[in-house]
């Protein structure tokens, strides 16, 4: 079997059931597992995987600029930022991520709501600065470019001094397995910082970053209190994390416990 022809197999593995399991997969094509390592490596190079422990999971679409993410999943992305700033309550303290998600919720907060918006977000202060209710603090430190927001040492030690009720997370991938992913340490890092610093996290996710991986590790599935998806989500997808224990909401609907089917009901 030509080269070409294996990785046009392992990528449609990877669209068909959301990973490659190297040995399971060379055992199915009669192949070796160090061939199979191989073709990952070369396709991992070529941006179009991402590699983990013993095979590979779907490379995150969400990698891309702030510019090109905008152009990903636009009508998903107000869905899911109207229902986030829904979750906004009179009077709280949340802390609002980078992206353009993130971007949407500010826009939808209503225009009663008396509250604090903490973010590292440029493009988040300033969607607020017209919101006549809302106070926002700024995070600041080295800008990120790639994605609008402020990163480091000064960013993580400001976050830290601030206890949050909420906080509406951004990522790049949200995996079953992988956990909540990013593209960059540095906003691993201070992404993890705005989850230590909350209560609670809820993570906007868009269907691009169901089952995908990136990266670097924010953490495991199980510290996020919510996943908040669009009504447009992949049914697999959402059932892959609900049976991993994640609480699934999708924007529109009544919140479902961990397990429970489209309907609410548990399993039986």
């Amino acid at each position: 079997m030509l080269t070409r022809q294996r990785h046009q197999l392992i990528l449609d593995a990877l669209r068909r059931d959301g990973q490659v399991v190297a040995k399971a997969f060379g055992e199915s094509l009669g192949l070796s597992e160090d061939t199979i390592r191989r073709d990952l490596r070369e396709l991992a190079a070529q941006g179009k995987l991402q590699r983990v422990h013993g095979g590979a999971l779907p490379m995150a679409a969400a990698e891309a600029d702030f510019a090109g993410r905008e152009r990903l999943a636009p009508q998903e992305k107000v869905a899911i930022g109207r229902a986030a700033a829904a979750m906004v309550r009179p009077g709280q303290v949340v802390f609002v991520d980078g992206g353009t998600t993130a971007v949407q919720l500010a826009r939808h907060l209503p225009a009663t709501l008396q509250a604090t918006v903490v973010t590292h977000s440029p493009s988040v202060a300033v969607a607020l600065v017209a919101h006549p209710g809302v106070e926002v603090v700024l995070i600041g430190g080295r800008l990120f470019k790639h994605s609008v927001v402020a990163v480091g040492a000064a960013a993580t030690e400001a976050i830290a001094r601030i206890h949050a009720d909420t906080c509406f997370l951004g990522v790049t991938g949200v995996h079953a397995q992988a956990g909540l992913t990013t593209a960059d340490m540095e906003e691993a890092a201070i992404k993890r910082a705005l989850m230590a610093a909350s209560a609670e996290t809820v993570v906007m996710a868009s269907s691009e970053k169901l089952g995908a991986a990136s990266p670097y590790v924010i953490a495991p599935l199980a510290e996020a209190g919510t996943v908040l998806v669009a009504p447009q989500a992949p049914e697999a997808a959402v059932a892959a994390l609900r049976a991993a224990g994640a609480a699934v909401t999708v924007a529109g609907r009544p919140p479902q416990a961990p397990g429970a089917d489209d309907r609410g009901e548990a399993p039986r």
